[in-house]
């Protein structure tokens, strides 16, 4: 991929640019009006077009293959990518489901829910259907085919308290109108339902920012009709909510709460994402999704940012480095190599100096960077340690990972 196009035109414009170029180059390339030029001029024009098309054909293909979200697995468990709440036109959002399946698809998620709410459909005179389940229904048919988990899913919206939820594995979203709040959300346990509270911090409904848990919400964790929380919401991240989580044992969630378009919300042209679930499942089913978010088993990640229990973000963050030694010397040197879709900023920890960074350095996404380790002494082998400065167990608390050089 040309790093300076893209600087420039950014990634959207730059596709347009290397299709537009293909197309203008590919009646050149047609045997009838190649041979009218001379001999010579034939064979460097012949070259020089099949080498502009090579050039332009490896850039988008390398465009196309970044906008998949990647995260390796973790020992026992498959790592699936999750969105857990957006919006279609059979609520307040802009478009069709159908369009959220190919969002997902071109982001190389593993697992969707379009959670329409149920107590606000603005567009009822231009989208007449008034099953709760259409949306679900139709990105399922739009996901025939394809590597998806389509989850029939939707918006508990109530005002505070306790505010907005998503109920997630419905059998029948429409049982869920129901006039008692907490009816509505007895109504989602009796069909098995995952559910989390919503943006906490919505200002909204929460003028402060401030995650706030009510007598209700006691009474709805206390009966195990609350299992999450969202930390993350779009544009918010709320320490507060994490706190929440943590005292009462509710799942990390993060999502994107999309309406329009999302490579538009997210800025995907110039090298953003999305904000995204990760689910550390038993394998990649609905059953096994569902179990992973019922035990707790998520991490976050958002604004190249991670968040979760310690017990899976360490063995998140060590799966996605991997490290080779460039033989033994006093000044040792390894290679670290990032296979994540993160750009971590490590602080090094460790007993030993380095020769060649700073104590606090980032390595990039997909990157392998090279690190000369003073050991003052040959050793047969030696560990380093790491705080990940862009990742958090707790509000304000980074993580440590080791890393065995052998």
């Amino acid at each position: 991929m040309n790093p300076i196009l893209i600087g420039i035109f950014g990634r959207g414009t730059f596709s347009f640019f290397i299709s537009f170029i293909q197309e203008v180059t590919k009646p050149f390339l047609q045997p009838q009006i190649m041979k009218k030029l001379p001999h010579k001029l034939y064979a460097l024009s012949v070259a020089a077009l099949l080498v502009i098309n090579l050039f332009f054909s490896v850039s988008l293909k390398g465009q196309e293959n970044h906008t998949k979200i990647e995260f390796p697995d973790i020992p026992g468990f498959r790592t699936l990518k999750c969105d857990f709440h957006m919006h279609s036109v059979f609520s307040d959002g802009s478009v069709w489901p159908d369009i959220r399946v190919q969002e997902a698809l071109r982001h190389g998620l593993d697992a969707i829910a379009i959670t329409d709410h149920l107590e606000y459909q603005p567009k009822q005179e231009d989208v007449s259907s008034k099953d709760m389940n259409r949306s679900y229904q139709l990105a399922r048919q739009a996901a025939q085919g394809e590597d998806l988990l389509i989850i029939n899913a939707a918006e508990i919206t109530r005002s505070m308290p306790p505010g907005h939820a998503n109920a997630l594995f419905l059998e029948d979203a429409n049982k869920l109108k129901q006039e008692n709040v907490m009816e509505a959300f007895m109504e989602a346990r009796r069909q098995g339902a995952f559910v989390f509270w919503n943006h906490p911090d919505w200002t909204s409904q929460k003028p402060d920012g401030v995650a706030e848990v009510s007598d209700m919400h006691l009474e709805l964790f206390s009966q195990g009709l609350i299992q999450g929380i969202e930390i993350v919401n779009g544009g918010t991240y709320s320490e507060e909510a994490l706190q929440i989580a943590g005292e009462y044992n509710l799942s990390f969630i993060c999502n994107s709460d999309v309406h329009g378009l999302i490579d538009w919300e997210y800025d995907l042209a110039r090298g953003k994402h999305r904000p995204v679930t990760l689910v550390f499942a038993k394998e990649k089913s609905e059953e096994a999704l569902k179990e992973g978010l019922m035990e707790g088993r998520t991490a976050l990640w958002f604004e190249n940012t991670l968040v979760g229990k310690e017990e899976f973000l360490n063995p998140l963050i060590t799966s996605s480095l991997t490290v080779e030694r460039q033989g033994r010397s006093i000044v040792q040197s390894i290679l670290l190599k990032n296979q994540s879709d993160v750009n971590y900023i490590l602080e090094n920890q460790s007993d030993y100096n380095f020769h060649n960074l700073a104590a606090v350095f980032t390595l990039e996404a997909h990157e392998t960077k090279l690190i000369q380790v003073k050991t003052i002494t040959p050793l047969p082998s030696f560990s380093l340690q790491f705080k990940v400065l862009n990742a958090f167990t707790a509000p304000r608390s980074h993580p440590e990972i080791t890393i065995l050089v052998k």
